[in-house]
């Protein structure tokens, strides 16, 4: 589903994030990406959705080369590919409603379809009854929650997470990545990074260390 073959990436001023990573992640996979922070992982997430592009290698995405894809293709691409932040990146002039829907909306859905869809999507993230709340009025927990089903929306069959429960004490950590695990029941390819080593080995899913961009 996901492989990179020798993927290095360098930004201006010569700062390497990732050297030569070689890694696959398999269809319907749920994978914890670790490692210190600027051991590469974010950097390897953005990669997915093209938020940025190797300097050397190549990523395939369900044998797709991402370097030959058309430059009018990406769009399509990034709504296959759910992706949720650790700050939430909500829009706080708007309802939670609008946010969900964002995607939707900007994919040209028609109304009735986009109200079926973030109504399902606030539902499975216990949320339904905050649709018309201000995200500013939620606690994190629920705002993380927001971020989730607007990266769900579009049914995407990969969801990419970055640190989602960096903010979040135990008990909601336990609660947000208990969601994570009923996407990837559904045949979700789930790819998350995260430091919280001690809920990771409780879950006991597969684990790919990065250390100075490579694969530890």
């Amino acid at each position: 589903m996901i492989r990179f073959d020798s993927v290095s990436k360098r930004y201006p001023g010569g700062n390497e994030a990732l050297r030569g990573l070689d890694l696959h992640i398999e269809r319907g996979e749920m994978v914890f990406i670790t490692g210190a922070s600027g051991a590469g992982k974010s950097t390897f997430l953005r990669m997915i959705p093209l938020l940025e592009r190797p300097s050397q290698g190549s990523v395939m995405i369900d044998g797709v080369n991402l370097l030959r894809l058309r430059r009018s293709r990406v769009p399509f691409l990034r709504r296959r590919v759910g992706m949720i932040f650790q700050d939430h990146r909500l829009l706080h002039d708007r309802s939670v409603f609008d946010n969900v829907a964002l995607p939707l909306v900007i994919a040209g859905r028609s109304h009735a379809d986009v109200g079926r869809r973030v109504r399902a999507a606030l539902d499975k993230v216990g949320l339904l009854h905050k649709e018309k709340a201000s995200p500013v009025t939620l606690s994190g927990g629920e705002q993380q929650r927001v971020g989730i089903a607007r990266a769900v929306v579009t049914r995407p069959p990969v969801i990419l997470a970055d640190e989602p429960t960096g903010n979040l004490d135990p008990a909601l950590s336990e609660e947000i990545m208990a969601l994570f695990e009923q996407f990837n029941q559904v045949g979700v390819t789930t790819v998350i990074a995260s430091h919280d080593h001690a809920l990771i080995e409780r879950l006991g899913h597969r684990r790919i260390h990065l250390q100075d961009g490579r694969v530890a």
